[in-house]
């Protein structure tokens, strides 16, 4: 699959089979993350990877969007430096977190975002050090309705790019 397909194909996955990831899938993911692209190469990222269901399942409590990491194979935490002290931080969170997808989704694994909004819930449930924040984390696993990873993409799904696109000026 190109880069252009897989952008224009992938779609949000929230519902998961209960199959394990294989532990080359899982590297070639994080091995996505990890080589995104980064301001001044600075790479202010930290990635936890979450597969037991336990911990999959508290940390589902951590966002009210974050449900579907309870029935994920895994879970990726990014974690940043202080996210308010410097805009590169999260948009660099934001870039490992669009690789990884990219990568899962061209390995016929879907994903999603979640958004934490319990931080210090998330901290005591990951044990992370307090130097770090997390505000993203990942859902990945195989599709519950394999379906997905085939079906085209839904007509006006996307406004067209004349409506969102300003050449020069507004």
């Amino acid at each position: 699959m190109n880069v252009s397909d897989a952008i224009r194909l992938k779609r949000a996955v929230r519902k998961f089979q209960e199959t394990p990831l294989p532990e080359d899938v899982i590297r070639a993911i994080l091995n996505a993350g990890r080589r995104s692209q980064s301001s001044k190469n600075e790479q202010g990222w930290q990635f936890i990877v979450i597969r037991d269901k336990t911990t999959l399942k508290a940390l589902s409590e951590c966002g009210e969007w974050a449900k579907h990491l309870a029935g994920a194979a895994m879970g990726v935490a990014i974690l940043t430096a202080e996210p308010t002290a410097k805009f590169q931080t999260m948009f660099d969170a934001g870039q490992a977190a669009a690789y990884m997808q990219l990568a899962a989704w061209e390995l016929g694994v879907g994903s999603v975002p979640a958004s934490i909004y319990d931080a210090e819930l998330a901290r005591q449930i990951l044990g992370f050090p307090p130097e770090w924040h997390l505000r993203i984390a990942l859902s990945f696993g195989y599709p519950l309705e394999e379906a997905k990873l085939t079906s085209a993409p839904k007509q006006g799904g996307r406004r067209s790019l004349e409506e969102v696109v300003h050449w020069e000026k507004w």
